[in-house]
C-alpha cells in the first residue's frame, strides 16, 4: 500500500501544479483507492409486493463477500459468506426499514399475496431458518418448523396462493453427513479410485447431491410441515396452481456424466395433486434438454423444441405445437394442432424457426421470437401474428427485448439500446396500434426492470454510466419518477473516471466498439499510458472500480472488443485489441510506448495468447487464465468435463475435439509459443481456483524462466478464481498494489508518464 499511496500523492501534486479549473476540481477531491473499491455499495431487489409499493432489498459491498473458503468448492455442505443489510423500502416515500441491526446472510424472499408479510431464509450458523417480517407491526420473527429436517441451502420459497403457508425444500435426514463424507473422501482419500465403469465422474456425483431436496409445505401459523415426496428429488421450475390444488414441476434425473450437454440427464414434467397425493406425468422423461415456463395461473407450461413452440395444460394429454406448419394448409406460418412429434411438412432448412419468449398475462397467448421479430400466438385460434418486425440481419436497428406486459396484455414493455451510441431505456409497444411509445431513453444505463401486478409501478436501477446504480420507481407511463436510494454519496468526494464509447475498425475492416476510461488528471494535448482490459465484446459502460483504480494511477483504461471466429479465435484479439489502441494513438491520446494489457480468466488466456503475437506492450498480466489449453482439458477436476465442452463447442471456440483438430489446440496453446514472448509478464493465481488451477499458469512461469524472459508469478494461498481480488481484504489490496506497480515500473516513473504532444485533442471525438 505504501507504493500506491506515494503514487497517488504524486498525482495530487500534479493536479495542484497545473492550476486549471478542472484540475482544481480534482485537487479538492481524494483519489479513489482500493479501500474505496471495497466500500462501494450495491443494492439487490429481492421481492416486490403485489401492489409494487414495498420492496425487499439487500444492500452490500465487496467487503461483505470476502473470506470465502475456496478450497471448499465442490462441498455440497459449504455456504460461502455473503452478508448484507436487509431492507424494506416504501416506494411511495423512499423510507427504508432495516429488518436487523447488523448485516445478515439471507436469501429467497417472497411477499405474501396480500403484501403484508415478507418471508425469507436467514442463515444461522450452517443452517437456514424461515423468517417472517410483519410489515404493519414492523416485526421480524423466526419460524421454528415442526420437523427435524433442515432447510436446503438452495431451497425455493414461495407463498401458497391463499397465503396459508409457504412452499420450500428440506434436506433428508443424514444428507449433510453423507454429503460431507463424499466430499472428504474425494478430497483427502487416503485412496481415490475413479473408474470409467461408473456412470459419473466422481466430482459430478458429489455435486449432484447438492441438487437433491424434499419439497414441503409449511402451514402458518401452526408451523406444521407436509412433505410432498417420500424421498429426495431434484426438481426445478415449480408452479402452484392458483386454486392451490396442484404443485407442478420439471423433474431432473442425472444419469451419467455428459461431454456434450445433450445427454446424461433426463427431463420430465409432472404435476402433484395436493388433494389426493397422486402424481401425473405431463411430459414423459427424455434426454432432450427442456426449459419450461408456467403461465401465471400455474395451469399450463410452454417450451421450445426443434424450432417450434409448444404449450400443454394440466388437463392436456400431449403438448400442442403452436407454430409447426399445418399439413393441410400447406403454407408457412399457420399454426398446427399436432403434438410435439408433429413437425409439419416444411423443409427444416427453410421454415421459420420459433423460440418461446413469455406468456401474455391472461395466459391465452404467448410471445414467440424468430429471425423476423416477435410473434403473438393465440392459443384458441392458433393464429401467428408478427407483432413486431425486427429483422435479425439488420444489425443497425436498436436492440429491443421484452421484459414485461401491462396487466391487460395490450402493451409490451421492451428494453431499448442503440447499437452505435449510448442511447438506452424502456419503450412501450402497443400491440393494437403497433405504435412504440418512448417511456425513458437517454445515455444512462438501466436494468433490473420489475413490474407490479397492478401495473401501477415500474421498478428499475439506473446509472449515469460512470457512477454506481441506484434504485428508481416510476408510474407505468413514466409521468412520475422517484429516486429511492442514494447508495454512495461519499463518491462525490473521490476523483472518478469518465467513460466514452469508441468506434473503430479491426484489421479485417469490421466495425467494433470499446469503452475508454479517462485518467482523472486528463489534460487535452497530452499523451498518457494506457492499460487494456480484454475479454470478448464490450459496449456498455457502468461503474467499474478496476477502471477507476487505473484512472487514478494516471492511465487510460480501455476495454476493447474482439471478433472471435470459431476455429481461429486467437487471431481476434490481435486484430481487434491492437486496432482499437491504434485509433486512440491516432487521436493523440495515448503514448504508444506505454501500453499495458491484462485480463482475468478467459481474458487472462487472451492476454497470454496476445503477447505471443506482438511485442507492442510494455507489460502484461494474466490473472487466472490458462496457458495450455491441452492440459487444461482435464486440469479442473471439480468442474469435471466443462473444459472439454468449452473447447469443443463453448467459449474457447476451437470447434472440434483434440483428436479431430489437434493443430488448432496447438495453435491456441500459449506455452508452445513462449519463446515468442518478449513482453514482461506477471501471472496471478489462487490456490483455491476451481476453474483454472495454478498448475496451469505455473507452466508458463517455468517456461519463461527457462527462456530467460522477465516473468513474475504471484500466487495467493487464500484466493480462488480471480487471484487476490477474490481472497480476503489484505490480499485485495496486495493484488492491486502489484498490478499498479507492475505497470508503473514498466511505464517508467509516474512523473514522466504524461508527455506533451503538438497535436491537440479534446478527447471527445
Amino acid at each position: 500500500m505504501g507504493m500506491i499511496s506515494r503514487m497517488f500523492d504524486r498525482c495530487c501534486v500534479f493536479f495542484v501544479l497545473v492550476g486549471s479549473t478542472t484540475t482544481l476540481l480534482y485537487a479538492q477531491t481524494q483519489p479513489f483507492t482500493t479501500e474505496d473499491a471495497l466500500n462501494v455499495a450495491t443494492i439487490s431487489v429481492q421481492a416486490l409486493s403485489p401492489d409494487g409499493r414495498f420492496i425487499a432489498a439487500t444492500r452490500w459491498t465487496s467487503r461483505d463477500r470476502k473470506n470465502v473458503d475456496h478450497m471448499r468448492f465442490g462441498d455440497p455442505t459449504y455456504i460461502a459468506p455473503s452478508f448484507a443489510t436487509v431492507l424494506v423500502i416504501d416506494a411511495d416515500t423512499g423510507e427504508e426499514t432495516p429488518l436487523f441491526a447488523t448485516k445478515r446472510q439471507t436469501r429467497a424472499f417472497d411477499w405474501s399475496p396480500d403484501g403484508q408479510t415478507l418471508a425469507f431464509l436467514h442463515l444461522e450458523g450452517d443452517r437456514y431458518s424461515l423468517h417472517l417480517y410483519d410489515r404493519e407491526r414492523d416485526r421480524t420473527r423466526k419460524v421454528d418448523l415442526k420437523t427435524s429436517k433442515s432447510i436446503a441451502s438452495n431451497s425455493p420459497l414461495e407463498w401458497r396462493p391463499d397465503g396459508s403457508g409457504v412452499l420450500l425444500a428440506l434436506r433428508a435426514e443424514g444428507w449433510a453427513e453423507a454429503s460431507r463424507q463424499a466430499y472428504e473422501e474425494l478430497t483427502y482419500g487416503p485412496v481415490i479410485v475413479q473408474d470409467s465403469g461408473d456412470p459419473f465422474l466422481a466430482w459430478d456425483a458429489v455435486r449432484n447431491r447438492g441438487q437433491l431436496g424434499v419439497p414441503a409445505l409449511v402451514e402458518l401459523p401452526s408451523r406444521e410441515v407436509r412433505e410432498l415426496f417420500d424421498g429426495e428429488v431434484s426438481i426445478q421450475s415449480i408452479a402452484q396452481s392458483d386454486d392451490g390444488r396442484h404443485v407442478s414441476y420439471l423433474k431432473i434425473d442425472a444419469t451419467a456424466t455428459s461431454y456434450t450437454r445433450r445427454d446424461g440427464t433426463e427431463y420430465a414434467v409432472e404435476s402433484l395433486s395436493l388433494v389426493d397425493g397422486s402424481t401425473r406425468t405431463l411430459r414423459e422423461s427424455a434426454e432432450a434438454q427442456l426449459n419450461i415456463a408456467w403461465n401465471d395461473a400455474g395451469t399450463a407450461f410452454a417450451f421450445s423444441d426443434e424450432g417450434d413452440v409448444f404449450v400443454q395444460s394440466l388437463e392436456d394429454a400431449d403438448a400442442r405445437n403452436l407454430t409447426g406448419e399445418d399439413d393441410s394448409a400447406g403454407s408457412a406460418g399457420s399454426a398446427g394442432s399436432g403434438n410435439a412429434d408433429d413437425m409439419g411438412a416444411a423443409d427444416d432448412s427453410t421454415r421459420t424457426r420459433y423460440s418461446f419468449v413469455r406468456w401474455r398475462p391472461d395466459g391465452q397467448a404467448v410471445l414467440a421470437s424468430s429471425k423476423d421479430g416477435y410473434h403473438l400466438v393465440d392459443l384458441a385460434s392458433g393464429s401467428i401474428d408478427l407483432a413486431l418486425s425486427l429483422p435479425e440481419s439488420d444489425s443497425t436497428l436498436p436492440r429491443q427485448r421484452p421484459v414485461g406486459w401491462s396487466p391487460d396484455g395490450q402493451t409490451l414493455f421492451m428494453t431499448y439500446s442503440a447499437r452505435d451510441e449510448w442511447e438506452r431505456g424502456l419503450v412501450g409497444y402497443d400491440l393494437d396500434t403497433r405504435q412504440t411509445r418512448e417511456l425513458v431513453k437517454d445515455t444512462g444505463l438501466y436494468g433490473g426492470w420489475q413490474f407490479s401486478e397492478s401495473g401501477e409501478r415500474i421498478l428499475y436501477s439506473r446509472s449515469d454510466g460512470d457512477m454506481p446504480n441506484d434504485l428508481y420507481v416510476a408510474t407505468s407511463s413514466f409521468s412520475e419518477t422517484r429516486r429511492l436510494t442514494d447508495l454512495n454519496p461519499w463518491l462525490e468526494d473521490r476523483s472518478l473516471t469518465r467513460s466514452e464509447l469508441v468506434e473503430y475498425l479491426d484489421a479485417d475492416g469490421r466495425t467494433l466498439y470499446g469503452v475508454l476510461y479517462y485518467p482523472v488528471n486528463y489534460q487535452p494535448g497530452q499523451r498518457y499510458p494506457l492499460v487494456a482490459e480484454i475479454y470478448e465484446d464490450f459496449f456498455d459502460n457502468g461503474f467499474n472500480h478496476r477502471m477507476n483504480l487505473l484512472a487514478n494511477a494516471g492511465f487510460f483504461g480501455f476495454r476493447p472488443s474482439a471478433h472471435l471466429e470459431t476455429g481461429f479465435p486467437g487471431e481476434g484479439w490481435l486484430k481487434g485489441v491492437t486496432a482499437g489502441i491504434n485509433s486512440l494513438i491516432e487521436r493523440g491520446l495515448i503514448d504508444k510506448d506505454k501500453l499495458g494489457v491484462h485480463g482475468t480468466s478467459y481474458g487472462g488466456y487472451a492476454t497470454n495468447l496476445l503477447v505471443t503475437q506482438t511485442d507492442r506492450f510494455a507489460a502484461a498480466i494474466n490473472i487466472s487464465g490458462k496457458v495450455n489449453i491441452i492440459s487444461f482439458l482435464g486440469d479442473s477436476p471439480k468442474i469435471t468435463v466443462r473444459n472439454y465442452y468449452a473447447a469443443e463447442s463453448g467459449q474457447d471456440r476451437i470447434g472440434a475435439t483434440l483428436w479431430e483438430q489437434p493443430q488448432k489446440y496447438l495453435a491456441h496453446t500459449a506455452i508452445l509459443n513462449a519463446d515468442r514472448i518478449n513482453t514482461p509478464l506477471m501471472l496471478m493465481s489462487g490456490e483455491g481456483d476451481w476453474n483454472v488451477p495454478a498448475t496451469n499458469q505455473r507452466e508458463m512461469y517455468y517456461a519463461l524462466r527457462r527462456l530467460e524472459r522477465e516473468v513474475v508469478w504471484v500466487h495467493y494461498m487464500n484466493a480462488g478464481h480471480g487471484a487476490g481480488r477474490t481472497s480476503n481484504v489484505e490480499d485485495f489490496h496486495d493484488h492491486w498494489s502489484r498490478i499498479l506497480a507492475w505497470y508503473s515500473d514498466h511505464f517508467e516513473d509516474t512523473d514522466d508518464a504524461v508527455t506533451e504532444d503538438s497535436a491537440t485533442s479534446d478527447g471527445n471525438r
